[in-house]
């Protein structure tokens, strides 16, 4: 089978290879996965880097996320062989692997590949955050990097429910994307103002922020929070730490905390872990939401797919098929 495998840690370009090994023998309470498409996150790249929350034991093959559909079933039968499944694991680019029957999520029959191999990070952890933010109809919610796949599902999500928002994008050719998924306002930061216009137009500031950026973007956004305001980061796309006005938190009384979907997923009980999947599921299988993909690579061309993943202004995924 085909599989790209990194040594050593450090620019994806540089470091991944493709390479040729056999094809894995499942356990008896594993499931045998030949993987059709996987997705291109930016917690794949930072983990290739080795800049992750979660240290790669090298060698390692990459990606998080992946759909496929089962070559050979468990033998308990929980998961049946033909079964169309999607899944988290670590090193989905390659073409086949195997992992436990519990950890596999059946995909519904209408949900194509393409979908179903995008269909847990990005959308769960906008769904998790909307539940954890206490948002309410009318509140104002700012999302940074707000043109990126999560921000697009974050955005759908919380205008169904009501919610204000506002999202900052660097080119102005995001923009029109936006303004068709119902944004309140948007920031082009290379060329805006971001706390005045923010101050100016939420009255006084937002409730929340959910920030992917970090860095100087993640400071002025802060500036936008009104009191009692509340910024949850969960991306650091900038790669530079957040310098932070401790005079805004003092005399603002605002709150930064962290969220990883990982952690998210622990600590809900597994009723509400079905629920959520349900929720999700049903967002991207409503004929209203809007899934983008970018362009779709074999695994051979991966070179190809990583150049494309980093062109500015993308509008939609990248995607590695099979």
């Amino acid at each position: 089978m085909k599989e790209l495998i990194f040594e050593q840690t450090g620019q994806p370009l540089e470091v991944l290879q493709l390479k040729e090994s056999p094809i894995p023998t499942p356990k008896s309470y594993e499931v045998l996965i030949r993987v059709t498409a996987r997705n291109i996150n930016p917690s794949d790249i930072m983990f290739v880097r080795g800049m992750y929350g979660i240290t790669p034991k090298l060698p390692s093959s990459a990606g998080f996320e992946a759909s496929g559909v089962v070559e050979k079933g468990d033998e308990a039968g929980k998961v049946k062989t033909g079964s169309r499944v999607m899944f988290t694991a670590i090193g989905t680019w390659r073409e086949y692997l195997c992992l436990p029957a519990a950890m596999v999520i059946p995909v519904p029959d209408a949900m194509p590949d393409e979908v179903a191999c995008q269909a847990f990070v990005n959308p769960m952890t906008a769904f998790a955050m909307v539940e954890k933010s206490g948002l309410k109809e009318g509140d104002w919610l700012l999302i940074t990097a707000g043109a990126s796949a999560f921000g697009k599902f974050a955005i759908q999500l919380a205008k169904a429910r009501g919610i204000k928002v506002a999202a900052t994008v660097r080119h102005d050719s995001q923009r029109e994307v936006l303004d068709k998924l119902g944004v309140d306002l948007v920031i082009n930061t290379e060329t805006e103002k971001i706390q005045k216009l923010v101050t100016e137009k939420t009255d006084g500031g937002v409730h929340v922020i959910f920030d992917a950026v970090g860095g100087m973007l993640g400071a002025k956004a802060l500036s936008c929070l009104r009191p009692k305001g509340r910024m949850m980061v969960f991306g650091a796309l900038a790669l530079d730490n957040m310098p932070i006005n401790s005079g805004l938190l003092i005399f603002k009384d605002l709150k930064i905390e962290g969220f990883w979907l990982s952690s998210w997923m622990e600590e809900q009980n597994e009723g509400e872990r079905a629920k959520a999947i349900r929720s999700v599921f049903g967002f991207l299988m409503d004929d209203n939401s809007q899934i983008d993909i970018a362009g779709k690579f074999k695994l051979e061309d991966f070179r190809d797919a990583l150049k494309a993943y980093t062109e500015p202004g993308r509008n939609g995924k990248i995607l590695l098929i099979s």
